[in-house]
């Protein structure tokens, strides 16, 4: 028998000169410095999204169980601190983020002062004056008040002007800082803090004001500013396609695809989708907070939403994998496998099973796998639309098990654990007929091998 015969089928794929190909691109996407920088300054920051989560579900659900009347208004402003202290500056916290995370990545020496501009220039770049309007008039009668930030723009809305300009105020300080003419050196016997200080002041002079003439420019030319024109023309525009339903399946479907290859799906998503998801998410939580209300949510997929009805039990839902095997499975491996992945697969680590099973490299896994997060997403979506289930406003740690995600999401809504419940059922299913085509393959080669 020839080496080709002999050869598996997922060791063909795996050889093949697209799958290769394939790779190598996405590796060189998904390790590209400013993508790589943007998923690191998010790691980052959320912890402080999910303790604003937490501050949303006590203010608009726990409390609301226990108090009452004026002694509720009184202890909700422990949720409203909490607000004011985490999605009303969002857009302040990612730009500095992004500074020092793109300098560590770039090996720049000094990616405190990294951080440091990429702050000031976002700053330099917000509008001098806020409109205001008072609650009477319903906002009909607006005064400009010049010295004051508005939450508007230093919140979830005002979250991609901090990426923007993040990134490009890192960028360019780093370049300038490069240039040996424009570094001032104060000799050997100057203490490092104050030389790396001096060292960059003629950069951070040129950068800064670059950034004011720019802002100069919008102000007196246009009447604009670069956070409402980034908000309005790229933020929107980008979130509308990447967060409706059909955007949103495509991309989760590639980042999916690419996990069958080896490649972890956050190369895709995490770099298209989570910074926008987690706009929307914040937006949620921020209209909650405001209103105590569902009536006025603003979006569907979020964050939350991901975790709910996309990734149940981690990247292509795995967790109905690891029940149809438990329930169906007659063979020892692979419910050794199963029985391994199920503790980390209720956390949503799924890792063990992608690899362990395997999915990667396996033609008929690869299938249900890269398929069914685009069904359960569907599910939800539609779920959601009809009023089936309340709209996601808290967002949960990643890592919180199935039933009880969706639960604390929605603000104890007990219909989201049920649809998640269904969808996981639908998982099983769909998985079945591929897991016994899986091992009925693996039986084949084990077979083959042995003659």
């Amino acid at each position: 028998m020839s080496e080709d015969k002999n050869q598996s089928s997922s060791e063909k794929l795996e050889n093949s000169g697209f799958i290769a190909k394939f790779t190598e691109v996405s590796v060189k996407v998904g390790n590209w410095v400013y993508l790589r920088s943007l998923r690191d300054a998010f790691a980052v920051i959320l912890p402080v999204f999910i303790i604003a989560g937490l501050g949303v579900l006590l203010n608009n659900t726990v409390f609301t169980w226990i108090f009452h009347g004026e002694t509720l208004a009184k202890v909700q402003v422990f949720g409203n601190a909490i607000n004011n202290g985490t999605l009303q500056v969002a857009g302040l916290l990612v730009a500095p983020m992004i500074g020092y995370a793109l300098a560590k990545n770039k090996g720049f020496s000094n990616p405190i002062a990294a951080s440091a501009m990429s702050l000031a220039c976002l700053m330099i770049m917000m509008p001098q004056t806020v409109s205001l309007g008072t609650v009477a008039s319903a906002g009909a009668k607006m005064s400009a008040v010049t010295g004051g930030l508005s939450y508007l723009n230093t919140g979830t809305q005002g979250m991609f002007g901090g990426i923007i300009v993040g990134l490009l105020a890192t960028g360019i300080f780093i370049k300038l800082s490069s240039y040996k003419s424009l570094q001032i050196h104060l000799g050997d016997n100057v203490p490092p803090a104050v030389s790396s200080s001096f060292s960059v002041l003629l950069p951070a002079l040129i950068l800064m004001s670059l950034f004011a003439l720019i802002a100069a420019l919008l102000a007196g030319f246009f009447n604009a500013d670069l956070i409402n024109l980034i908000k309005t023309w790229v933020q929107e525009p980008l979130r509308g396609f990447n967060t409706n339903i059909v955007g949103f399946c495509v991309i989760y479907t590639a980042a999916n695809f690419l996990f069958t290859l080896g490649i972890h799906q956050t190369v895709i998503s995490g770099t298209l989708m989570d910074p926008l998801v987690l706009i929307n998410m914040n937006a949620n939580m921020t209209a909650y907070a405001t209103s105590h209300s569902f009536a006025h949510i603003p979006n569907i997929i979020t964050t939350s939403f991901v975790s709910s009805y996309t990734l149940i039990g981690g990247s292509g839902s795995t967790i109905s994998l690891i029940i149809a095997i438990l329930i169906f499975s007659k063979v020892k491996s692979s419910r050794q496998v199963a029985n391994l992945s199920l503790a980390p697969g209720l956390f949503n680590i799924n890792e063990p099973m992608i690899f362990g099973y395997p999915i990667v490299f396996n033609l008929p896994m690869m299938i249900p796998f890269v398929l069914f997060p685009t069904i359960g997403s569907i599910i939800g979506y539609y779920a959601t639309l009809v009023g089936l289930v309340r709209r996601t406003v808290v967002l949960v740690p990643w890592t919180t098990p199935p039933l009880i995600g969706p639960y604390l999401a929605t603000a104890g809504d007990w219909r989201a654990p049920v649809v998640q419940f269904v969808i996981i059922a639908l998982g099983v299913v769909l998985y079945l007929p591929f897991m016994k085509i899986s091992e009925r393959v693996a039986k084949v080669q084990a077979e083959e091998q042995n003659a």
